[in-house]
């Protein structure tokens, strides 16, 4: 069984996630597909974590989103709102957004029995899903939330409960957004409307299956923890897929088995120094459950205490501190362990062209890390 070192791991996070600069690819799309999906919990990290990947601009990220729906947010694995390919929703249907779907039904039917809402929840439920779909239908160019929750008189803001619900079960998405590209205010929108022809679901096998392998493709070699984690699964899940794809064990430098493809159990290619700026939930920081081999002890510096991932600066495939941003919007780079000079240069061009992108603008969030809270109070911002 052969050893895949930290070191090649993290030379093969470089490549693969597309962050070193010698390494980025060329458009929206391919960003995303460098990692699987992109976080969208919060709306900015979408455009962030394509920018640190590809020389776009915020009108291609929206293009892409808006226009072309080639990256479609769905709510999928952990209950997580995510940035898909447009390709990949059909495998995350059948099975983590079917999976969240059956688990959120079950507790919003239960929920409206407990306010007194209905008697029979379940029989709530659709009811409540056919009107609102039915209404969406009839607006083809969406609603916000607000403008749905008329149809559902009286119901202590269950509309955006049921939304949420319609979205996972692939019959509406979150489509046009009313706000700025740094605010989530979205029409939500009959999945037929948005997407014209939807394709069915993918079988539950085969869309885990494919969930795994695009995960392994980009990721690997991941534990079998990892998988369990980034899937919002049981270890029952993951491992039919990882028979039914032929995954290869291989050994970390730990003596921890992990799994890769077939085929992809070769050495990979070493890649040059190289720093990068990633924002909030970037998906290459919280792909793994186990991060050692990228973050060390920075861990609860750099995650807040729900497990959420803030601002990270890199240098060569480790994570060395976070960023923030000034009050006049420039990007400054905050160290949280010693990085040689060629390094700190390197951070520094990165947080000149991260500037320059921003234009100005102060991105927020809601899931400020430790570190980030550390190096505003520095700068004397809180946004």
């Amino acid at each position: 069984m052969r050893t895949v070192t930290d070191r090649e791991r993290r030379h093969r996070l470089a490549r693969r996630h597309a962050v070193a600069p010698d390494h980025r690819v060329g458009s929206v799309e391919e960003a995303v597909r460098s990692v699987v999906v992109l976080h969208a919990t919060e709306p900015a990290t979408v455009h962030l974590s394509v920018a640190a990947r590809a020389d776009v601009g915020r009108e291609d990220v929206e293009r892409v989103l808006h226009e072309d729906r080639a990256v479609v947010k769905q709510l999928a694995m952990r209950r997580t709102l995510f940035g898909f390919p447009r390709d990949l929703l059909p495998a995350a249907w059948g099975s983590a957004s079917a999976r969240v779907a059956a688990a959120e039904g079950a507790r919003l039917a239960k929920e409206v029995v407990t306010l007194g809402v209905a008697v029979d929840g379940e029989a709530w439920l659709r009811d409540a899903r056919g009107r609102v779909l039915d209404h969406l239908r009839a607006h083809p160019d969406g609603l916000t939330a607000a403008e749905v929750r008329p149809v559902l008189p009286g119901d202590d803001g269950l509309h955006s409960r049921v939304l949420t619900h319609l979205g996972l079960t692939a019959d509406v998405v979150r489509g046009t957004n009313t706000g700025h590209w740094r605010v989530s205010r979205p029409r939500w929108t009959a999945m037929e409307h948005w997407l014209g022809e939807v394709p069915a679901p993918a079988t539950v096998e085969d869309g885990w299956a494919e969930l795994v392998r695009r995960w392994l493709a980009r990721f690997g070699p991941g534990t079998t923890t990892d998988l369990v984690w980034w899937l919002g699964g049981t270890k029952g899940l993951v491992g039919r897929p990882l028979d039914d794809l032929g995954a290869v064990e291989v050994a970390l430098e730990d003596g921890r088995p992990a799994w890769v493809l077939p085929g992809d159990e070769e050495p990979a290619p070493e890649v040059g120094p190289w720093a990068a700026l990633l924002p909030v939930l970037d998906p290459t920081v919280m792909g793994w459950k186990e991060r050692d081999f990228h973050l060390g002890d920075l861990g609860p510096q750099v995650f807040d205490r729900n497990g959420n991932a803030g601002t990270t600066a890199w240098v060569d495939g480790r994570v060395v501190g976070t960023w923030v941003q000034d009050p006049d919007g420039v990007v400054v780079p905050s160290l949280l362990t010693d990085v040689p000079a060629d390094g700190r240069r390197a951070l520094d061009a990165e947080a000149e062209r991260l500037t320059a992108w921003l234009s100005g603008e102060r991105v927020g969030t809601v899931y400020p890390s430790p570190a980030m809270k550390a190096a505003r109070d520095d700068l004397g911002t809180r946004a």
